[in-house]
């Protein structure tokens, strides 16, 4: 599968690299594809401008700030899928008064940018020092999940076996309105649990509550 990854960030970076292992074609894109070409050749992909990576792939990833949302190429993503891996952090992207009120989630922000397109909530809910295979902390029983929401099924299905090839399971938690609860700062975002412990997580989340800010920075890595 060809796969675009928009933003050549920690968290863009590590899932071009797990793509890559995976036997997918993976193009980044950047606004700078110049300073990218010796990190392509390590990873083994190629780079590109965002309109170039959002061409290529037949499924997009959006790994940008949040505050970059109105720079997603609308054209050249038309009606794929894209992951939406982004995260509100006010400090860095600046207020946006809707998320602060709570009545939208980053996904729903997302689908008005790119009315066509088939957007998938995930990859977001993880540090991206977590992402290796040979880095993520332990789980427990299981394997480490990640949480999902989406209002395609179709969509959700070809992003949960993404994850399925990357080592991770996946909790469905249902449409975009409902992605909150694994956006920044509720119990499943970025804590190490396998399905069971991230399900209790996801429906422990209430629409007020929110961990200490940087909290979930501080658990261990190993």
């Amino acid at each position: 599968m060809r796969i675009g990854i928009l933003g050549a960030g920690p968290v863009g970076e590590a899932l071009a690299r797990l793509a890559v292992e995976q036997g997918h074609e993976v193009k980044i894109g950047s606004r700078h594809p110049a300073r990218l070409v010796d990190l392509a050749n390590a990873i083994g992909c190629v780079v590109g401008t965002p309109d170039e990576a959002a061409a290529f792939g037949e499924i997009v990833v959006a790994a940008v700030p949040l505050g970059a949302i109105d720079s997603l190429p609308r054209v050249e993503i038309g009606k794929k899928i894209v992951i939406d891996a982004m995260n509100y952090y006010p400090e860095r992207d600046g207020r946006i008064a809707s998320l602060d009120a709570r009545t939208t989630t980053t996904s729903e922000l997302v689908a008005a940018r790119l009315p066509e397109a088939r957007i998938v909530k995930a990859f977001n809910a993880i540090l991206a020092r977590d992402l290796p295979l040979g880095a993520r902390p332990p789980t427990g029983p299981g394997r480490r999940a990640l949480p999902i929401a989406g209002d395609d099924a179709a969509s959700k299905e070809v992003v949960a076996r993404l994850h399925d090839q990357f080592g991770f399971d996946v909790v469905d938690t249902g449409v975009l309105v409902d992605s909150w609860r694994f956006e920044r700062a509720k119990p499943a975002y970025c804590i190490p649990l396998d399905a069971g412990g991230l399900q209790a997580a996801v429906n422990a989340a209430t629409r007020e509550g929110e961990l200490p800010e940087g909290s979930w920075r501080r658990l261990p890595a190993s």
